[in-house]
């Protein structure tokens, strides 16, 4: 055989861009459209015409894998497999896209079990991309041996892509895409489809940022504008925490990041010295979330601590976006915009051959529904002709003959006897009046762009609906997050006192001694004539949200609150926020932004809002709720978003009902109502149930007392509630809920401020008055109570 010759430069550049190529295509990088890499798209397939919807029985993964490497994908079973297992796990996709029952793996690095164990089929929300692909939606080709079709790309009624997010390595490059949440996602391209020349900015008033199925932290909020303006970014992941006496407890890591090693590093630098002031260090996690609690040593600061870890492990990591895709074939890096048209466009594409083929099958049975509806009506002569013809054929002419046409003719030699009877007739009509209106219906919509444009935004509207969840990854501007000034701040617990007039400062916990109920009290002074709004126990790292009368709130850090005594009036918070506007009414600290805002008001209207909305401070502060002109807000309570809510009323009525009553709602949203009122009646105050055992309701007249939160039945919001306490000869100043470990402190229009334990307080019933819990100088009440230790 006559060998040609070639230049081997030439031969190895050509053959090495051959093979790029073919990676870059056919394996690494995920299509712009479905978001899916080829394996992933046939597995799914496969998984498809198998039958594996998600209300049908499991099949073995031994089986799903054998049928796609058979007819899809001829590499090897366990990269099929592997590739199976990780769209299972719910710690690797946001969404997942198959429902596995057995050994998928875990956080901790642990490999599935053997295919032959495990079993599986398609979620819920992969069905979704898979649907109308019977509907020549999209492209087929061949598979790899010429026998078989498989699609070029998947329907997709999800965002695949933005919410999932997708990983790749190819020649020369590499994709590197977050998961998002689908609510915010939606929301965006709603917009966008509303306002196609909106702005990457303008996404981002929806589009908060990454929401990894790990939960976590997103630090770094330049990077994520470079990734969502450019396609490339770089962010940084913290892990979720809390600090506790002398532990931290790490309740989320970051995403991709294996449990176990993290463990085995912390370990490993405790041991070499390079982390110091740790004592224990416990893995206690389980089926409920994840759970590590270091212990630290006396003499070390937990935060010190905590900043090493971020510093050196990966409770911290560097995550790089790189938004690069698949766009006609094409490897392109896009921005955030670009990747939301793409997807509009893909939608776009499908539904107009879903109409066209939808029109065409509407068109073909109209036209044979048209020819018996015209047989019906001269049946007689139709049964004779056909009684004359020798044969089918010859009978199949005669109705030709009789302008019928031949699909029409066929129909009619089928037509069973049944349908001569009226009520079948009555169908055929009524058959065909319901075609006619599908076709024009169809017809219409392939004719105007504007209401194909609507039937995408109502998919996606469906789609969030049906699957759309809460965020779970905080995103946090770098600029409020600082260690270096807290490094050498002692996270002490210190008292928060703000006043009427508007004065406020922080006190040590040492100004104040313990007291038996019944005592005088020491002295605070708070100025001439003022009186006491807030006080609270905070942390000196702790966020402080002061939130204003009118319903908006600002933001400062515990220790930028000037340090008084019990004889100094403090500093005027309008030198610390000169653009406050409003009276300050009440005072959250907060050390990370989970759970929700439960606002209330005084005429009963409440209010969920996710405290994520309230996670970016502004100078000149945010609203935080809207209200009608004669009400003003006058309690705000942090909540995990399922927990019993109390509202406590000036003259002894209390409700108890469940958080979940209330919805979630933006900032902007005026509230529903939580109580119903009688004349002259106003709530005071709110609590939470599951933050103890009793309720602790405070007299004006001095007298208190416990009662058990048993004694009030949960009911449906909305109510007048129930009486809690007596107010003969006074009102009520302020309930909340305790334990017996608690601490109080009780505050006086004269300035005597006395520190009870909560268990010195008798247990009552609902009607009773209590007992004394301060001695009362004459013509002096108690006008403010506050919970000092959990």
């Amino acid at each position: 055989m006559k060998m040609k010759e070639r230049a081997i430069d030439d031969e190895m550049k050509n053959s090495y861009m051959d093979y790029a190529m073919s990676v870059i295509v056919s394996r690494a990088l995920p299509d712009v459209r479905d978001g899916l890499k080829p394996v992933h798209r046939r597995i799914l397939y496969g998984m498809h015409e198998l039958g594996l919807l998600h209300n049908k029985p499991y099949k073995k993964s031994a089986r799903i894998v054998g049928e796609v490497m058979g007819k899809y994908h001829p590499h090897g079973d366990q990269a099929i497999y592997n590739t199976l297992a990780r769209m299972a796990q719910d710690f690797s996709m946001r969404y997942p896209l198959v429902d596995g029952q057995g050994n998928f793996g875990s956080i901790d690095g642990d490999a599935p079990a053997a295919m032959r164990y495990t079993e599986a089929r398609l979620s819920k929300i992969a069905e979704e991309m898979l649907k109308d692909i019977d509907m020549d939606t999209v492209d087929m080709m061949p598979n790899f041996d010429g026998t078989l079709q498989e699609p070029a790309v998947l329907p997709a009624r999800i965002p695949n892509l933005l919410i999932n997010g997708s990983s790749g390595i190819a020649v020369g490059m590499a994709t590197n895409m977050p998961p998002h949440n689908l609510n915010e996602i939606v929301d965006a391209m709603v917009y966008l489809i509303d306002n196609p020349n909106c702005s990457v900015d303008d996404l981002l008033r929806f589009v908060q940022g990454p929401d990894f199925p790990t939960g976590g932290t997103v630090i770094g909020y330049d990077g994520l504008l470079d990734a969502y303006r450019t396609g490339r970014g770089k962010i940084k992941i913290r892990a979720k925490y809390k600090m506790r006496e002398r532990s931290i407890i790490i309740k989320e890591i970051p995403y991709e990041v294996n449990k176990s090693n993290l463990l085995k590093s912390i370990a490993s630098l405790v041991r070499e010295d390079k982390i110091r002031g740790i004592s224990d260090l416990r893995d206690e996690s389980d089926r409920e979330g994840i759970r590590i609690v270091i212990k630290v040593k006396k003499e070390t600061k937990p935060e010190i601590v905590l900043n090493q870890l971020f510093e050196h492990t990966a409770l911290e990591v560097t995550y790089g976006i790189i938004n690069l895709v698949l766009v006609d074939g094409v490897p392109k890096i896009l921005n955030l915009k670009s990747l939301m048209e793409e997807y509009v466009k893909h939608r776009m594409t499908v539904l107009i051959r879903k109409s066209r083929f939808q029109l065409k099958k509407a068109r073909e049975r109209k036209h044979i529904v048209d020819g018996l509806v015209r047989a019906l009506g001269m049946i007689d002569e139709i049964i004779a002709r056909i009684k004359a013809s020798r044969d089918v054929a010859e009978a199949k002419k005669a109705l030709e003959s009789m302008g019928f046409t031949e699909i029409q003719s066929r129909a009619i030699l089928e037509m069973r006897l049944q349908k001569l009877t009226s009520l079948e007739r009555e169908a055929l009509l009524e058959e065909d009046r319901k075609l006619q209106e599908e076709i024009e219906k169809l017809e219409r919509l392939l004719s105007e762009e504007k209401l194909r444009y609507e039937v995408i935004k109502e998919e996606l509207k469906e789609i969030k609906r049906s699957y759309g969840d809460s965020r779970r990854t905080e995103i946090m501007k770098e600029a409020i997050v600082s260690r270096d000034i807290e490094d050498l701040i002692p996270n002490n617990t210190v008292m928060v006192i703000l006043t009427r007039g508007g004065y406020i400062r922080r006190l040590s916990m040492e100004e104040y001694r313990p007291q038996g109920r019944g005592g005088k009290g020491v002295m605070i002074n708070y100025g001439k004539g003022d009186l006491p709004q807030d006080i609270i126990a905070a942390r000196l790292h702790d966020y402080l949200l002061l939130f204003t009368r009118n319903g908006k709130v600002y933001w400062l850090k515990t220790y930028e609150i000037p340090e008084g005594t019990r004889r100094s009036r403090g500093r005027a918070i309008v030198n610390l926020i000169p653009k406050i506007g409003s009276e300050v009414i009440r005072i959250l600290s907060l050390s990370e932004y989970a759970g929700y805002l439960f606002f209330v008001t005084k005429n009963g209207v409440v209010k969920k809002t996710h405290l994520s909305e309230f996670s970016n401070p502004r100078s000149t502060g945010i609203k935080a709720l809207l209200m009608d002109e004669d009400d003003e807000l006058i309690d705000v309570l942090v909540t995990s978003g399922d927990e019993d809510v109390f509202l406590f009323t000036k003259y002894g009525q209390a409700i108890r009902f469940s958080e979940e009553d209330v919805r979630g709602m933006g900032r902007n949203a005026r509230g529903v109502r939580g109580m119903k009122l009688r004349d002259g009646d106003q709530v005071i105050s709110a609590a939470l149930s599951s933050e103890g055992n009793y309720v602790f309701s405070v007299l004006n007249n001095g007298y208190g007392k416990r009662t058990p939160v048993k004694d009030y039945r949960r009911i449906k919001r909305g109510g007048y509630g129930v009486r809690y306490i007596n107010v003969r000869e006074g009102y009520a100043v302020k309930s909340f809920i305790v334990e017996d470990g608690n601490e109080v402190l009780l505050v006086t229009r004269k300035g005597m401020s006395i520190r009870i334990r909560t268990s010195e307080v008798s247990v009552l019933g609902r009607s009773a008055r209590g007992v004394k819990l301060i001695y009362l100088e004459k013509g002096d009440e108690v006008v403010n109570a506050a919970k000092l230790s959990d």
